[in-house]
């Protein structure tokens, strides 16, 4: 069951989000919505999987609302300001768990885009989960200089996630890369494998080859 929690960026807006508590976590996940301009919210569906599936493996995870997006203060800040909401956003979650437990994050399309950006290379020991990031319209290539676990997971349909890019990324970053096969950006018909490669990666398990 989730709590519902406002999220106050430091010199920023207050973010809504969802809390979703787990008994004797062993971290958590924030989880960051694709682009707001286009319909992105914390409600989206790839989204909501990918905070079920982090639950069932036993970390707390919190949604929000990207500045400016659904009941968010604010106004949308091309990628910029969106970065220090997913800091608040893990500042926020880490005060819900334990002391010392790790907070990650997980990031689809544009969310994915800033996750990477809010805590590489400041924060390498996040761990990190890039769910189809838009890698023709961002660059990604600092995550090259980065230690910490990071998952690279797309389908074979996404035009906005080339999967020869996709591999070229995995292999500078030295990612976990699961592909999805027949999914698009948005994985229509394609959300229970989306969550098991998550699910995998969360557990440990290794790629399928």
């Amino acid at each position: 069951m989730e709590e519902a929690l406002t999220i106050r960026v430091p010199d920023g807006p207050a973010l809504e989000a969802g809390l979703a508590p787990v008994a004797n976590a062993k971290g958590g996940f924030v989880v960051c919505h694709p682009h707001p301009l286009y319909g992105g919210d914390m409600d989206n569906p790839v989204v909501i999987r990918a905070a079920e599936v982090a639950q069932a493996a036993g970390y707390a995870t919190l949604r929000f609302n990207f500045r400016g997006a659904g009941a968010s203060e604010g106004v949308h800040d091309k990628g910029r300001g969106e970065q220090e909401d997913v800091r608040a956003a893990m500042a926020a979650l880490a005060t819900h768990l334990p002391a010392g437990s790790r907070v990650g994050v997980l990031g689809y399309s544009f969310g994915a885009a800033m996750a990477a950006r809010a805590t590489r290379p400041s924060v390498p020991e996040a761990p990190l989960g890039l769910i189809a990031p838009p890698l023709g319209m961002y660059g990604f290539d600092f995550l090259q200089t980065s230690p910490g676990r990071l998952l690279l997971v797309a389908g074979t349909a996404d035009s906005y996630c080339p999967v020869e890019a996709l591999h070229r990324l995995a292999a500078i970053s030295s990612a976990e890369e699961r592909i999805i096969e027949g999914a698009d950006h948005f994985f229509f018909g394609k959300l229970y494998p989306l969550g098991e490669a998550i699910g995998a990666w969360l557990a440990g398990a290794p790629p399928a080859r």
